[in-house]
């Protein structure tokens, strides 16, 4: 068993623990400490989507912080268990965290309610980030923020930009809000 912790908020320092799973790749700590700088330590009232959750360290690191409601999907039977045995040691988490099991896409497809901050770390080298990118107006709301991960630099999805970027070795992660009409 593979294990990640919480580096904030509530749950600062509590061990997510998750299966091997083709392509899952944890957020390392730093990186997730580099983002949750770039949006404010403070996710308060914000409602956020963990897409391709893994071992949810973003979605459950966003709830830790804050987060109001926390949708996390995942297709692997065996993660998806490991991150419900997560929710269930994490007292208190699982009010605001909703588990689905499922594809990503079918999800984001079906999504009628769009989110404040969207998390997509899909699996590389399948083509995730161009299916995904029709689908981002359903899923995040006009200010809302998408942070990416992929095996490539990403200067812009439709109409969201990058606006904050990094890479550690292969990983290349982003930060995009869409530009406001002029």
């Amino acid at each position: 068993m593979n294990q990640v912790r919480i580096v904030g908020g509530q749950w600062r320092r509590h061990t997510l623990r998750f299966p091997d799973s083709e392509g899952l790749r944890p957020t390392p700590d730093r990186v997730r400490e580099t983002l949750f700088n770039w949006l404010g330590q403070d996710l308060d009232g914000l409602t956020c989507l963990d897409l391709f959750a893994g071992s949810g360290a973003l979605g459950f690191e966003a709830a830790s912080r804050g987060a109001e409601r926390v949708v996390m999907v995942e297709r692997s039977p065996r993660v998806l268990a490991a991150l419900k045995e997560n929710a269930r040691r994490l007292k208190g988490i699982d009010d605001r965290v909703e588990l689905l099991g499922g594809d990503a896409l079918k999800f984001a497809a079906a999504c009628q309610q769009p989110f404040d901050l969207v998390f997509a770390d899909p699996p590389y080298e399948q083509g995730w980030v161009a299916r995904l990118e029709p689908l981002l107006p359903r899923l995040l709301k006009e200010d809302g923020a998408l942070y990416l991960e992929a095996e490539f630099p990403v200067p812009a999805l439709g109409p969201w930009k990058t606006v904050r970027q990094g890479q550690a070795g292969q990983v290349h992660f982003h930060l995009l809000r869409q530009e406001p009409e002029a």
